[in-house]
């Protein structure tokens, strides 16, 4: 046999040895934690090069369930993500259904794709207490997509805490009598603090109002001066409808007037009488929530926290119903964008 022919058939037999090679789906990405993390979020990472997310994903759909199901938090880091366009594609085949509008909103934040938003435009210097996303609606996101194209100079990590186990810090006494009594968030309008609620609610006509309003059990009532005062009561603990646990599922403490840095609360109580703040919570019935009670609160979060920096490309996937999110101060510049998936309905939840 000559050399050509030798060649020939090694060249045939190599290209017959790459045909049978096959990378199963998993052997694509690797998993870990951050160190000290308590487990949560996980990071799955690229564990070979050239891994393309999206393509990825699309045909990962079960396995991202499984792990978001089981890990509650998911980030997705080195792939590199740097467009609004590319997290929009990334929602789209990770959730059912289209990506969700902000609606009823209680945060500053601009559109910079279709139904992808800044994280948050308040000012840099304050931080953003944990919460989980629109708990005060009836109807919220079970998803929620936050996605780093531009790292902060300093600080502006997106904190996380498991919302299971902050509920299980929390006194037997303090679950029962949120449970029974539920959550009253209190809300005024364009008194010259807070968003007006053209903002929030997208329109300047009243009457689409006050049909968002008694489409979505929201008791409201206009004031004098184009004013609006909005009442509405919701669930503090949810019970997740796959797995059936409970999490602290509210934002008693986050809206309460005390959570206000102390200059900022200061300055409202002395212009506004309680009942005219921008914001305010109550216990279901109207009573007063304790101060001990608010404390023994932003404890639980606080024990439950996980903070870790933030890598450009980074997609930070939660579970909205067990994970909370919030922010820290930062400087320099800082583009976290976020995107929300699956409407589901307190009403469904608790059925």
């Amino acid at each position: 046999m000559n050399n050509h022919k030798i060649e020939q058939l090694s060249l045939k037999k190599l290209e017959i040895n790459r045909k049978a090679v096959k990378i199963s789906p998993v052997e694509l990405i690797r998993t870990s934690y951050f160190s000290n993390s308590k487990h949560i979020p996980l990071i799955v990472q690229p564990a070979v090069a050239n891994v393309n997310l999206i393509e990825w994903a699309s045909k990962n759909q079960e396995i991202i369930e499984e792990l978001l199901l089981k890990n509650r938090a998911l980030l997705f880091r080195d792939f590199n993500i740097n467009t609004a366009d590319q997290l929009d594609q990334f929602i789209k085949v990770t959730a059912k259904g289209e990506p969700m509008s902000y609606c009823d909103r209680s945060s500053p934040r601009h559109e910079v794709d279709t139904k992808i938003y800044t994280s948050t435009d308040y000012p840099a210097e304050e931080s953003i207490f944990l919460h989980n996303e629109s708990t005060y609606c009836l109807t919220w996101p079970q998803k929620i997509y936050f996605c780093c194209l531009t790292v902060a100079q300093q600080g502006g990590e997106t904190p996380i805490a498991d919302c299971q186990k902050t509920f299980e810090r929390l006194s037997p006494q303090i679950c029962e009598q949120f449970i029974k009594k539920q959550v009253l968030y209190v809300r005024n309008y364009n008194d010259g603090f807070g968003l007006p609620w053209q903002n929030v609610f997208q329109t300047t006509e009243k009457t689409v109002v006050e049909q968002y309003c008694r489409s979505n059990a929201i008791e409201f009532e206009w004031k004098d001066s184009n004013r609006l005062r909005t009442r509405q009561v919701r669930p503090a603990v949810v019970k997740h409808p796959v797995t059936s646990v409970t999490s602290w599922f509210n934002h008693a403490a986050f809206f309460h007037v005390t959570s206000l840095e102390t200059t900022i609360r200061k300055a409202l109580l002395a212009e506004f009488l309680e009942e005219d703040l921008p914001h305010n919570t109550y216990y279901g019935d109207g009573c007063t929530i304790e101060t001990s009670v608010l404390e023994e609160i932003r404890a639980a979060y606080a024990q439950e926290t996980v903070v870790f920096p933030w890598k450009s490309g980074d997609i930070l996937l939660l579970d909205n119903i067990l994970v909370a999110h919030g922010r820290n101060p930062f400087q320099g510049s800082r583009k976290v964008i976020v995107g929300m998936a699956e409407p589901f309905n307190h009403k469904l939840i608790n059925q």
